[in-house]
């Protein structure tokens, strides 16, 4: 039995090496049915994508509070604690809550499978959905881990399933094409649940059009169904047009930044109009405009004054952080302060930030998989670059006038957003 959350977050995080049963979710399925499958009893839109998912959830989470339901969030990784994964109303799940809901597994565990516990993200997910199943919240927002099709969140029948984007990630385990990682991304497709996508890549695109059609599942994809117009940059908002079949909304206003955001937003606005329908609620255009000037998301281009935190971890991420650079701040030089972990294209990533960063800081994080920072030192060719054990001395000595960005891993990120939030407090 376990009595602290020490004891309980120690046994989770040793699960992350485990192996794998041959058979998808076996283990989970075996503990679902003794638990009498808590995720029948929900409400969910199954969110799956590249990037963009916990942007995505995030304003989907400020449109339905605002339109007055109760909304559960499954979302990872988390930035300091294990906690932050689950939340409804807002709050996270109690740590009481959580080794309570631990203990009940352990018992399954322990005596319907002789020990063998599934994977650390399938330990995680049952007991996102036996908290949620306690609490019933009105929706549930449940974000997949890896992939989609073979992933531990995949025993879901929702009510929406959304694809976000795809780009280039995970190669060695989803495919190393856009076709293949859609592939693996649209298998949360189920017969009948509609499809709202905000995918791009144009042979990603045809890929889950064709896994909608098989499953006759509706399908509606941005810049064919619904479109973001007329998008402009205005001090540290954004502002665009959404339209979707009759609906014209004109100067939404937007508090995350990005122009990626926007396809993000009209992705959410979107599901909005399912919900509705599903759900028996009102959701008008004056609703829509509080929720998006009032929605944020930790970690993906938040600024602390001079020093801005972006979880940016692939090349599409990458990419959109410098053209957001380029709209908020046009005329800034900045910094970067980087760190990735080992599955991560880290290579084309420094070349993209070194071409437009005045000097390159490279660290590294206390993770097993995480790249030896003199590795990614050797791959940089920038003329000011510079090995920094201790990242915590370039924040320190961080120049105000000048931006210095962290990005590389949102893991990184954490542990330097709970530095500065310390920091912060410090000087209350």
């Amino acid at each position: 039995m376990f009595t602290t959350m020490e004891q309980c977050t120690e046994k989770i995080f040793s699960l992350r090496k485990i192996d794998q049963d041959e058979i998808p979710h076996a283990k989970m399925n075996k503990i679902l049915h003794y638990l009498d499958q808590p995720q029948k009893q929900l409400n969910i839109v199954h969110v799956a994508g590249s990037n963009g998912k916990g942007s995505t959830i995030s304003m989907l989470r400020a449109l339905l509070e605002a339109s007055g339901l109760r909304v559960g969030v499954f979302t990872s990784p988390h930035l300091t604690k294990v906690n932050e994964r689950i939340v409804v109303d807002g709050e996270e799940i109690t740590d009481e809550a959580f080794l309570r809901h631990m203990n009940r597994l352990d018992q399954i565990i322990t005596t319907k499978l002789d020990g063998q516990y599934p994977s650390f993200f399938e330990v995680i997910t049952l007991i996102g959905f036996m908290h949620f199943a306690e609490l019933e919240p009105q929706i549930v927002l449940l974000e997949t881990g890896l992939g989609g099709r073979l992933d531990a969140t995949n025993v879901v029948r929702p009510l929406v399933s959304v694809i976000t984007t795809i780009s280039l990630e995970h190669t060695a385990l989803l495919g190393n094409t856009h076709a293949a990682i859609a592939y693996e991304k649209a298998g949360i497709i189920k017969q009948g649940v509609p499809v709202i996508s905000g995918v791009k890549n144009a042979a990603a695109q045809k890929v889950i059009a064709a896994c909608a059609d098989d499953l006759q599942a509706p399908y509606y994809a941005l810049d064919r169904d619904f479109f973001v117009k007329d998008n402009k940059q205005e001090d540290d908002i954004q502002q665009f047009n959404y339209c979707f079949k009759d609906q014209k909304w004109a100067n939404l206003k937007l508090t995350l930044q990005g122009e990626h955001q926007t396809y993000n937003a009209a992705v959410a606005l979107t599901v909005m109009q399912f919900l509705t329908e599903e759900l028996h609620f009102i959701f008008t255009e004056s609703t829509a405009r509080f929720a998006l000037t009032n929605v944020q998301w930790a970690g993906r281009f938040e600024v602390f004054h001079d020093i801005i935190l972006d979880g940016a971890h692939n090349v599409e991420g990458v990419e959109s952080l410098l053209k957001t650079l380029q709209r908020v701040y046009p005329d800034t030089p900045f910094d970067v302060l980087y760190a990735s972990l080992q599955d991560k294209d880290y290579t084309t990533t420094i070349s993209l930030l070194e071409a437009r960063a005045k000097a390159m800081f490279f660290t590294q994080i206390d993770m097993p998989h995480a790249v030896p920072m003199l590795t990614l030192f050797e791959h940089s060719k920038h003329q000011r670059k510079m090995l920094v054990p201790k990242w915590q001395d370039v924040l320190r000595k961080h120049c105000e006038g000048r931006l210095l960005v962290v990005t590389g891993s949102l893991y990184f990120v954490a542990e330097v957003r709970q530095f500065l939030m310390s920091r912060k407090e410090g000087m209350k």
